[in-house]
């Protein structure tokens, strides 16, 4: 299954928890797992905390001050920062399915990772029961 994902700024990070749910609640998959798998090379995907909206801007603050947008990159392409942000942060995520909910701490959220926007994106979703 596919989820898209259009993002506004250049760095971004999206909250997709609701529907990846959605997609496990239409997978009819009681217990198993959910792998998400972005295809892009300047956007990844993480878990992390949803419920105070100043820790995905204080990560996104971090990563850019670790991987400044002005440096000696030699990409031609102009977006060597996206690409490292990238390779940090990760393509992929496992999480696991019981009782056709996804198994997330109190205040985890899923997101999107938005490194060289905007853009409409792809996440890929699997599953697999257990």
């Amino acid at each position: 299954m596919i989820l898209k994902v259009k993002t506004k700024s250049r760095t971004e990070f999206v909250d997709i928890t609701s529907e990846v749910q959605n997609a496990v609640r239409s997978s009819d998959i009681a217990d198993g797992f959910c792998m998400l798998y972005v295809p892009h090379t300047t956007a990844a995907i993480t878990i992390n905390e949803s419920a105070d909206p100043s820790v995905k801007s204080d990560i996104l603050m971090v990563l850019n001050e670790i991987v400044p947008w002005q440096a000696a990159y030699r990409h031609l392409e102009g977006n060597s920062p996206a690409h490292i942000k990238s390779t940090l942060v990760g393509a992929s995520e496992m999480i696991a399915i019981e009782k056709g909910r996804l198994v997330l701490g109190t205040w985890q959220g899923i997101f999107f990772c938005e490194f060289d926007g905007p853009r409409t994106r792809k996440v890929q979703l699997n599953f697999m029961k257990s």
